[in-house]
């Protein structure tokens, strides 16, 4: 076990903050959503009826949408483009890092692929990450939709089709404003990384580098 928890300790604890924050999210999203009704002279819901309220799983896969696009982007841009002296860039002055497919023997099996499943496997993270944004951002647009609806229904007005509401703003403010904060996250810390440093993180440069020096 003691093997286990050092060799995946980046992993859990990670998880652990994720599940922390979601839960904290549910908590204090619930206790808006009382002091909500409670203003309107409304019955109030329990905090497992909250789990189910569209106003709250949409906010939930309207971050995950934000951080997925934020990666899948990273991951693809960084393949191609660079930054002098960055510790997220690959250095331009190295020879390419991949050729496809692989002669080395104990490469993955795909890895040693020629043609479809070749190319599948040499973008797959970019892949996985670009679907999961897609999932996220698909529901995300179904229970914003939701409430949108619920609320039009609330004060006696038409609601929009969930299509229809795909050209509405309020979907696409509810987007824009977190993606914009992880492309400003994401592109401050490819500059921090020439200039600061955090020692032993696989995600900064040797604290004796020089600015100049390109890639981890």
């Amino acid at each position: 076990m003691a093997k286990f928890l050092k060799n995946n300790a980046l992993t859990l604890v990670l998880m652990a903050l994720f599940a922390a924050s979601l839960i904290g999210h549910w908590l204090t999203g619930w206790r808006v959503a009382l002091e909500d009704l409670q203003r309107h002279g409304e019955a109030p819901i329990t905090a497992l009826a909250y789990l189910a309220d569209p106003a709250f799983i949409s906010t939930v896969f309207e971050n995950w949408e934000s951080e997925f696009l934020q990666m899948s982007v990273y991951v693809v841009l960084t393949a191609y483009l660079v930054q002098r002296g960055s510790s997220e860039s690959k250095d331009p002055d190295e020879p390419e890092r991949d050729v496809l497919p692989s002669d080395d023997p104990q490469a993955p099996r795909l890895a040693r692929q020629t043609g479809a499943l070749g190319w599948i496997y040499g973008h797959s993270l970019g892949i996985a990450l670009a679907v999961l944004f897609v999932a996220s951002f698909v529901l995300h647009w179904i229970f914003s939709a939701r409430q949108a609806a619920k609320e039009a229904a609330e004060h006696g007005q038409a609601a929009l089709t969930a299509l229809a509401y795909l050209g509405d703003p309020q979907m696409w403010f509810e987007s824009f404003q977190n993606w914009q904060s992880e492309f400003l996250s994401t592109a401050v810390l490819v500059v921090l990384s020439i200039y600061l440093r955090e020692k032993n993180s696989p995600e900064s440069k040797a604290v004796a580098a020089t600015n100049s020096a390109t890639g981890a």
